[in-house]
């Protein structure tokens, strides 16, 4: 079993920065790569980053790349979502997942079925 508690979230302007973290307790962490998906009112969730266990892959949506940053500290247990330029449409919550194994295709990475664990999620929002 896996816990996974996000925190970070707040209220921004555009333009603005976050950083989201991603504290996770349990079994090896280490063993996991981590996810980030996002949730706006009225939408469906969608994958916005995800990073290998060993963070030697990473893979972006097209509409946060050159913008958000995922990176891990496996010897913290933690995984960070860094949000710059941050715009309106970024707007939602923010959920922190884990899947189990060492390998991490695109096609893995952003289907939110192949992930364990989820976090509770955290909200950000941008104001205009």
């Amino acid at each position: 079993q896996v816990q996974l508690v996000e925190s970070g979230g707040g209220l921004v302007q555009a333009g603005g920065s976050l950083r989201l973290s991603c504290a996770a307790s349990g079994r090896t962490f280490s063993s996991y790569a981590m996810g980030w998906f996002r949730q706006a009112p009225g939408k469906e969730r969608e994958f916005v980053t995800a990073i290998s266990w060993r963070g030697g892959r990473t893979y972006y949506a097209d509409s946060v790349k050159g913008r958000f940053t995922i990176s891990r500290d496996n010897a913290k247990n933690t995984v960070y979502l860094q949000m710059n330029s941050l715009k309106p449409e970024d707007t939602a919550v923010y959920y922190c997942a884990a899947r189990l194994g060492v390998g991490l295709t695109a096609a893995q990475a952003m289907d939110s079925g192949t992930y364990d664990y989820w976090g509770q999620g955290t909200q950000v929002t941008v104001s205009s």
